[in-house]
């Protein structure tokens, strides 16, 4: 297991775009204890060695039952797929996969996905010479050709989306947000460390989450002891002055952004381990002065008040946030290519689409 999670820092040791995962976010993936998803799915990891015994590349499989039960699937996703540049070894890897998921009853490889929408998902396949995000995948080019030269093919696309921050909130967020006030009585307010991690508000926004994003492609709802991993996973990392939360007159949770500084760079001198060194990096980062550049992590709005202006109230709040900081760049997180409800609320900010990334599938019965 050790070699299978340093692999990735030894490829990607001299490519600046690269941002490693932290090693023990890795290993609790694997673990029962730290990850619910493992009471529900199947989860085998694979190491390719070549003929000096070292390793070249890895991948995991992964069945998740609860998935294929609510889309009405046999799918068998691979996951924490890297390799060197050899179409034998991307066969190899490849290969194990689709025989382990076979024995098992399943008809089709797909990824790469994780559990949940909060792994990692969805193979680069544009803008290889961009910096990554501490959420997302990154890989070289030749991936993407030595799956198509296996059969893959697209089964879905994610699009990622670059804004400029404005000096001021552009005029039709600020108009929209102010009727959803008077119309809806929807307000904003910030979080205080305190309700995310002791009171209970950090479970409301996972629930949130598992009800906006229940429809979209491969969704699986995270359970509550998943939910409490997660919480002690990201919340410490983020400044809840960058998180906009949107109630309704009665103080119930609509809506939610989770935005942050980005830590691409802090991740980056970790090499993927807080010992010894790494936290020094991390906690700079979190205490210094922020990037210039935002991620916007996740936006979710409860779907009986999707399209009442409550993404521009987020903006309303945000963006005078984003300028007292510093912050004049943004980046979402992957979008699907056709949800055009979420990809039309960036108009305002002139968005630019970059790093394209795909989820390939394969039959294998």
């Amino acid at each position: 297991m050790r070699q299978f999670v340093r692999f990735a820092t030894r490829l990607y040791a001299d490519n600046p775009c690269y941002v490693p995962d932290l090693e023990l976010d890795i290993y609790d993936f694997f673990d029962p204890r730290k990850n619910a998803g493992l009471a529900f799915s199947d989860v085998q990891a694979f190491l390719a060695y070549n003929d000096k015994g070292k390793v070249v590349g890895r991948i995991a499989g992964i069945i998740n039952r609860h998935a294929n039960e609510k889309w009405h699937t046999r799918n068998v996703r691979f996951g924490f797929i890297e390799f060197i540049d050899d179409p034998d070894v991307a066969a190899a890897l490849l290969g194990a996969v689709e025989q382990w998921g076979r024995e098992r009853g399943m008809d089709t490889v797909q990824g790469p996905m994780g559990i949940f929408d909060f792994d990692k998902e969805g193979m680069l396949v544009e803008d290889f010479d961009q910096v990554g995000t501490i959420i997302t995948l990154y890989n070289p080019p030749y991936y993407p050709r030595h799956l198509e030269a296996l059969g893959y093919e697209k089964e879905v696309d994610w699009v990622q989306i670059q804004v400029n921050i404005p000096p001021q909130v552009p005029a039709k967020y600020e108009r929209v947000a102010r009727l959803s006030k008077e119309m809806f009585g929807l307000h904003t307010r910030k979080l205080t460390r305190k309700e995310v991690m002791r009171d209970g508000y950090g479970q409301k926004v996972f629930r949130l989450l598992n009800e906006a994003f229940s429809p979209l492609f491969g969704f699986t709802e995270i359970p509550d002891r998943q939910i409490e991993a997660y919480i002690r996973q990201y919340f410490p990392f983020i400044d809840l002055d960058m998180v906009s939360i949107v109630e309704n007159e009665a103080d119930e949770l609509i809506g939610v952004a989770i935005t942050l500084a980005s830590l691409s760079d802090a991740f980056r001198k970790t090499r993927g381990r807080l010992f010894p060194f790494g936290w020094f990096h991390l906690l700079r980062a979190l205490k210094g002065k922020p990037s210039d550049k935002a991620e916007l992590f996740l936006i979710a709005v409860r779907p009986d008040h999707q399209g009442l202006g409550v993404n521009a109230l987020f903006f309303d709040d945000l963006i005078p946030i984003y300028n007292r900081k510093g912050i004049r760049w943004a980046e979402t997180g992957p979008q699907l290519e056709d949800n055009v409800k979420e990809l039309s609320q960036w108009k305002p900010l002139e968005p630019k689409f970059v790093k394209r990334r795909r989820c390939y599938k394969k039959r294998i019965k």
